[in-house]
């Protein structure tokens, strides 16, 4: 996406260098900045909204389903994730989860798995 407006503003300076006038190097642009938001936002909606049996690493992760191994509360605690032993805390800093309840994962940070009921 950081590439769209890098191509408008070559787009822009190209029509400079020639010698047109300043309003035509804005509408210049503007018009290439809006096209290539518009090609480029599908693309990267349907990268977003890929089903999770396509992600990799941990974004397949996220929505997955674990079990509690220890108590989890702020300061920390551990599910079995995908067969995998994973620290985990609750997403809600608040919340504590006993041992043995079924979670979902909300999120990853680094190492850690941020969990729910």
């Amino acid at each position: 996406m950081r590439r769209a407006p890098v191509l408008a503003a070559l787009l822009a300076a190209l029509l400079a260098a020639v010698g047109l006038g300043i309003e035509l190097q804005v509408a210049a642009f503007a018009l290439a900045s809006i096209a290539s938001l518009v090609l480029i936002r599908p693309i990267a909606k349907r990268h977003l909204s890929q089903p999770s049996h396509l992600r990799t690493g941990t974004a397949a992760l996220i929505g997955e389903h674990a079990v509690a191994l220890e108590r989890i509360d702020s300061g920390g605690g551990t599910v079995k994730l995908s067969g995998e032993v994973w620290s985990a805390r609750p997403y809600d800093e608040d919340h504590v989860i006993e041992p043995g309840t079924r979670v979902e994962v909300l999120s990853i940070r680094g190492a850690t798995a941020l969990v729910s009921e």
